[in-house]
Formats: C-alpha cells, structure tokens, sequence
C-alpha cells in the first residue's frame, strides 16, 4: 500500500501531547500541506493562524473549555504545545469544506511528521467574540472568517492509539 494511503489508515486522533515544541520546520510543513488542501472553485477560502505563544494558547484553551461547558483546569487542546486555528472567508460558497479539507491535510501532515494531532471544534464560537475579532484585526486580517477548527499538534505522549474497527456496511457500489 502507498505511503499515503497508509498514513491516512495510521493517524489517530492523540489526547495527551508532551509540552516540547515541534521544530518550526515541521511546523511550517503542516502548515503548507493546509495550503495545499482541495478547495472549491480555486477559491482558497482556508486561513490559517498558527499559535504557538503559550500564553496566547492558553487564553484560547480556557475560552474554548468555557464554551464547551467544561470544569476550570481542563484543556481542550490535551497540552498540545501547538494550536492551527483554521478560519474560512464565508464568500464562498463551500468554505466550511474547504477550511474542513484544511484541517485534514495538517493532520495527516503531523502523522507524517512523526507528530500528533487532534481536530478540535468550538472555533466558530470563539471567533464571534470581540478579543479573537480583535486578534484578527490585529493580525491584518479582513473579510468576514468564521472559524472551522482547531488543529492541535505536539509530540505524542505516550502510545498512538489503535485504530477503532471499521464499521461494515457502509460502501454500495453501483456497477
């Protein structure tokens, strides 16, 4: 089987991540292989904002835990030192796909990488606030976003999960 067919059958979703940093060049690779994503009509909607301040990722990590409904001390992001927020431009038509396309490809990218990786909901929400606008605004940022998800990605702690059974019954051909 090739090597991409493969990292898409190995990756698994990684809920405890060591708190060492990625190397920035492995970093900026994940981050390319999201530009790279599949994307409607040439449209590119896919914004990416790579957080790796720690201060800043953690003030992200307690709005998303209070949006989730969640107890004080919990991290949505499960320590990941390493936080992509995606966003898509809502003028086009297929945006949340394109950002959704986005995500993916960063996370097979980690896989390859030898890094974890873990799609997180909840950005949508955390952009309709006045700080994260803010924090748009202040990176130069213009259009109407809405916020896809979060990929978190850090060296896993611990071992890589295995792979939850497939469920029968879920292709039909049509010869």
């Amino acid at each position: 089987m090739n090597e991409i067919i493969n990292a898409m059958k190995e990756r698994r979703s990684i809920r405890k991540f060591k708190p060492d940093m990625p190397e920035k060049a492995d970093l900026d690779q994940i981050v390319e292989a999201g530009l790279y994503a599949a994307n409607g009509m040439g449209k590119q909607a896919g914004l990416i904002i790579a957080v790796t301040n720690k201060e800043i990722r953690d003030r992200l990590a307690d709005l998303n835990r209070k949006i989730a409904g969640w107890k004080e001390g919990v991290d949505p992001f499960y320590g990941a030192p390493v936080v992509f927020i995606v966003l898509a431009d809502k003028s086009a038509f297929t945006y949340v796909y394109d950002g959704s396309l986005v995500i993916g490809n960063m996370m097979l990218a980690a896989h390859s990488l030898g890094l974890g990786s873990i799609w997180i909901h909840r950005a949508k929400e955390e952009f309709e606030t006045e700080e994260w606008q803010k924090l748009l605004k202040d990176l130069g940022v213009e259009g109407d976003y809405e916020g896809i998800g979060h990929c978190a990605v850090g060296y896993i702690e611990g071992e890589t999960p295995a792979a939850a059974p497939r469920k029968p019954g879920r292709v039909y051909w049509v010869e």
